[in-house]
């Protein structure tokens, strides 16, 4: 019996020249002497999502892209099946949860997508998108579980890897575990000694677990969503994803919600950027020295996995309030 397709070098590189020109080759920005940031925040929609969205749909053949694309996001994705999709001519459906970030919900707006709402567990948007692609024949995008995402979000690995090649560890948000698995799999191919460590909520530490216990575990909708970074909210790892991580992703550590908020403030103040809770979450942990710099770890890439950050939440933070 066949295993899991992992992701090569390889397809990685295809998925760069695939996306050259429409998802954005984001900097590395010197944080310190020895911190680099990889801000996805940079990309047209706003989040690394871009980067695997339109690998995949490019991908599909010009009959499957006749049919159209569905998909089931939480935001993020969302943005980048919509964006793709218009720029490739085809026909988008989202599913995502009714309390999405308004800002969210207006970016898949705006590039035409059809929205379905559904409630807040990430299962239930993906029984809605399986049914709609049976009732109405649409293709289904995968928002991590599938190689040419996987392949596509590796990309950011790869221009880590080009961009820094004494790169020593690389600090990544963990969802569905696309992002998290690609970057692995680039940086792990390309320069085997760096360390690759996972970040998540320690309000919604399934992949954390996962990996510890060896084995897919699953988290409720009602304990995922008490964490305010929405775009980790994923009942659980993809299983190839899983795999991936098995093989390349060294540790994965949490991170607390006020670390998260930290991060952001300081992004806002010392780097000028916009970010959302989920992509602060690798240096929330960073900020508090979650990850101890080994012997020679002298050049690490965090990165900042996208800025779609609700306004009055931004407000509140920068303020120093309630994150909730």
């Amino acid at each position: 019996m066949d295993g899991p397709h992992i992701v090569s070098i390889e397809e990685i590189r295809e998925a760069a020249e695939r996306i050259r020109g429409v998802a954005t080759r984001t900097p590395l920005l010197q944080w310190d002497d020895t911190t680099w940031l990889k801000p996805e925040s940079l990309q047209p929609v706003g989040a690394f999502k871009m980067r695997g969205a339109y690998n995949k749909v490019a991908s599909l053949t010009d009959a499957e892209r006749a049919r159209g694309v569905v998909t089931y996001s939480s935001g993020n994705h969302a943005q980048a099946v919509a964006r793709a999709a218009r720029l490739l001519g085809a026909k988008a459906v989202i599913c995502m949860p009714s309390d999405a970030p308004r800002v969210k919900i207006d970016g898949v707006e705006r590039d035409g997508a059809e929205i379905v709402f559904t409630g807040s567990d990430s299962e239930e948007r993906h029984q809605r998108a399986l049914a709609l692609v049976e009732a109405r024949g649409l293709v289904m995008v995968e928002p991590y579980d599938d190689p040419a995402i996987i392949a596509g979000q590796g990309t950011c690995g790869l221009e880590i890897v080009e961009d820094l090649p004494g790169v020593t560890s690389v600090l990544v948000p963990v969802s569905g575990g696309g992002l998290s698995a690609g970057v692995a799999t680039a940086v792990k191919a390309l320069r085997p000694s760096a360390r690759v460590v996972g970040v998540e909520p320690e309000l919604a530490a399934d992949a954390k677990e996962s990996l510890e216990r060896g084995k897919l575990v699953h988290w409720t909708a009602v304990q995922t969503g008490r964490t305010m970074a929405d775009g980790l909210r994923t009942n659980s790892l993809g299983p190839l994803p899983f795999e991936h991580l098995r093989r390349f992703m060294d540790e994965i550590v949490t991170v607390a919600e006020d670390e998260m908020a930290d991060a952001m403030r300081q992004l806002a103040t010392r780097a000028r950027l916009v970010i959302e809770p989920s992509g602060a979450a690798a240096m929330g942990a960073h900020l508090a020295s979650s990850v101890p710099r080994a012997d020679g770890d002298n050049a690490r890439v965090v990165i900042l996995s996208g800025g779609n950050v609700d306004p009055d939440l931004y407000l509140r933070i920068l303020g120093g309030g309630e994150t909730a």
